[in-house]
């Protein structure tokens, strides 16, 4: 059997988002979607970034992976909301455990920042994010018998 991978996980600074929008631009063209160039985009998760509502995540030797976690106050408490906006590793590199490295962190990250849940929305096909997100906890608020065409994640961040 072989021996779990240590991946490299950190939180990016504005200085890293360069590396971050390249991730982020291929995410979307690997999936078709629009996206801005990766100037542009690097310029926008920069200024996030110093904002202090959005952490974003690297992870992996290239990097090959990366998140981006926004923070909000929550309503019904005095503490943080998590919304996983975004999660993408390289396609070489998937099923090697990098998503779940920095999946960790995220979750880490959200617990030392004191916060209630964190939630994401993962699309119905996505069968390997939803198997991620539900070994990691995660439970699914569509209902039983519901239609899904887009999933919605929520984990407890308290009392874990």
């Amino acid at each position: 059997m072989l021996a779990p991978v240590e991946h490299r996980v950190w939180i990016a600074t504005s200085a890293d988002c360069d590396q971050a929008a390249g991730l982020l631009f291929d995410f979307n063209r690997e999936f078709g979607e629009p996206t801005p160039p990766v100037a542009a985009l690097s310029r926008r998760l920069a200024a996030l970034v110093e904002g202090g509502d959005t952490v974003v995540f690297l992870g992996g030797d290239g990097p090959d992976g990366v998140a981006v976690v926004r923070l909000r106050p929550a309503v019904w408490s005095e503490h943080l909301e998590c919304y996983l906006a975004e999660l993408y590793v390289r396609p070489e590199m998937r099923g090697r455990g990098l998503g779940r490295a920095i999946m960790e962190a995220v979750l880490n990250e959200g617990r030392r920042l004191d916060a209630d849940s964190i939630e994401i929305g993962v699309d119905e096909p996505d069968l390997g994010a939803r198997h991620l997100y539900e070994s990691l906890g995660f439970t699914n608020r569509v209902g039983a018998g519901d239609e899904a065409v887009m999933y919605v994640y929520e984990l407890s961040l308290r009392g874990r």
